[in-house]
């Protein structure tokens, strides 16, 4: 058995059925359903059925959960021990990155890290927020930037930019369509956005999609799960002349002649990333790191 699969376990009894244990987890619902029913052909024994109420624990689940809430319970204890003995740095530091993230933010407190904390190794790794909160809850994860801050004392969290959303259009329409401070959101109204997934951040998605809502747009079909917005298809759609995506100002991708980058008036779409990590961290070397990217931030 892995961690992983006792964590989807516990989580579809403690929701009462899969589709929530599926939100709770960042997975597909079909995905969770193949874990549990591994879980099941390798323990031999029926761990769930369906009731009125949802799905429910068999007896042999009953017992199940008892110990799989304990083997976590431990895993989780042992992480907060031994970052005790870690505390003052070395071995890796473990960093969630977002697909897009401004060119140059993380350099200075990079470079402080290594000048102080020679010996840390740091480690990336692009991971949607929700991903990203997940790993941080699990101790997979030191640091993420996240396009939202989790609420409650569980973690500490830093602003550490705030873009003011533009939108790629295929030249020609930008063109007709821009004015002298831009281009106004209702101006795109019979586009289709190039969106990302709610499941990759529920809040900043429910934010986004709401302003653009409040402007007109219908914004179709949400984009199935898991799917990852890489450059190449935002730019793909917008070329054919029927999209719109949404980039910052200092976007990193090159753009093709036949599309183009305009403001939208007003400003009215604003991405936020916070760094957060966990608030026991003992680790000096994440502390150093937070104070250099707290001090580039705010120069």
């Amino acid at each position: 058995m892995e961690l992983r699969e006792l964590r989807a376990f516990v989580a579809v009894v403690e929701e009462g059925g899969l589709s929530a244990a599926a939100r709770r987890l960042h997975v597909s619902q079909p995905a969770l359903s193949q874990t549990v029913s591994g879980l099941e052909r390798q323990l031999g024994a029926k761990l769930l059925v369906r009731g009125s109420t949802g799905v429910l624990a068999t007896e042999a689940g009953t017992a199940l959960l008892a110990e799989a809430r304990g083997v976590l319970a431990r895993h989780d204890q042992a992480l907060r021990v031994m970052a005790r003995y870690t505390g003052a740095g070395g071995g890796a530091l473990r960093i969630g990155i977002p697909l897009e993230l401004p060119a140059g933010l993380l350099d200075p407190a990079l470079a402080d890290l290594a000048e102080v904390h020679p010996d840390t190794r740091v480690q990336a790794r692009h991971l949607s927020s929700a991903e990203q909160l997940v790993a941080l809850r699990s101790g997979e994860l030191d640091v993420g930037f996240l396009r939202e801050r989790p609420s409650g004392p569980q973690f500490d969290a830093l602003l550490v930019v705030r873009e003011k959303l533009g939108v790629l259009l295929a030249a020609g329409q930008a063109a007709e369509l821009a004015g002298p401070d831009g281009i106004a959101l209702e101006a795109l109204v019979g586009l289709q956005w190039v969106g990302f997934p709610r499941s990759g951040s529920p809040p900043w998605y429910d934010e986004l999609t709401a302003v653009l809502r409040g402007h007109g747009l219908d914004l179709g079909p949400e984009a199935p799960q898991g799917q990852a917005l890489i450059a190449d298809v935002k730019l793909a759609a917008v070329a054919s002349g029927r999209a719109f995506a949404l980039a910052p100002p200092g976007w990193q991708q090159p753009l093709p002649d036949q599309v183009t980058w305009s403001p939208l008036v007003g400003h009215p779409l604003v991405r936020r990333t916070w760094a957060v990590w966990p608030a026991d961290s003992r680790r000096r070397d994440l502390g150093r790191f937070i104070a250099a990217l707290d001090r580039s931030v705010g120069s």
